[in-house]
């Protein structure tokens, strides 16, 4: 597709979702989704390959949760992969300050890619596990929001989760329609209050993302 019609796409389905997008933004969402198919045709990235799932299935995808991160100071996203939710996150909230978590360090090598090619300030990748003391050290009660999009099970997420969020932070997972039994597994999860839980149908698609949020007791 061509570019406008790329960006066309990207800024209505924003809107959409109450978000506003700069012809700036939308000129970084063009870049990464450049970027992405060219890496992705060296190593896996991501099994979307056309430029409108792209744009739907991995930008405005990530984009439903802005309103619930937008107050934010620090974000950790764990279990990255190629910078979702994260990296499009940080490109519509430019003051939020973002760290990406992930255990496959090609993909770690990509964001930092992206990041440099951006032009991005205040965005980290880091190549780590979240259970890995050194990295739980490193990071522990930073963060005022931690999040992951299809990175674990809810209860494990939460486990996970939980050493790197402060006191009263949240704790966002980004799931699909069929995530009761996880949600029964992390009630067993100490140290949480909620969940609350909010269905947003993501722009273009007969789908929703059910946005599962716990904060830190």
């Amino acid at each position: 597709m061509e570019d406008i019609e790329l960006k066309n796409i990207l800024k209505n389905g924003a809107l959409e979702l109450g978000v506003t997008l700069s012809e700036v933004d939308l000129g970084q969402f063009i870049t990464y989704l450049k970027e992405l198919q060219a890496w992705n045709r060296k190593i896996n990235l991501t099994s979307i390959e056309s430029d409108k799932e792209i744009v739907i299935r991995h930008f405005l995808d990530s984009l439903t949760t802005l309103p619930f991160v937008k107050d934010s100071k620090r974000l950790l996203d764990i279990g990255s992969g190629a910078g979702f939710p994260g990296i499009p996150l940080k490109i519509a909230a430019p003051l939020l300050e973002v760290t990406l978590l992930d255990s496959v360090e090609k993909k770690v090598h990509f964001m930092r890619h992206i990041i440099r090619t951006l032009g991005l300030k205040g965005i980290e990748a880091t190549y780590g596990r979240a259970e890995d003391p050194k990295i739980i050290e490193r990071y522990g009660s930073l963060f005022d929001c931690v999040i992951s999009r299809a990175f674990a099970e809810l209860g494990k997420f939460l486990e996970l989760s939980l050493p790197f969020v402060a006191k009263g932070g949240s704790i966002i997972a980004i799931k699909g329609p069929a995530f009761d039994r996880e949600l029964e597994e992390a009630r067993y999860v100490s140290g949480v209050e909620g969940p609350e839980i909010h269905e947003i149908k993501v722009p273009f698609e007969d789908r929703k993302n059910v946005l599962v949020i716990f904060r830190k007791a």
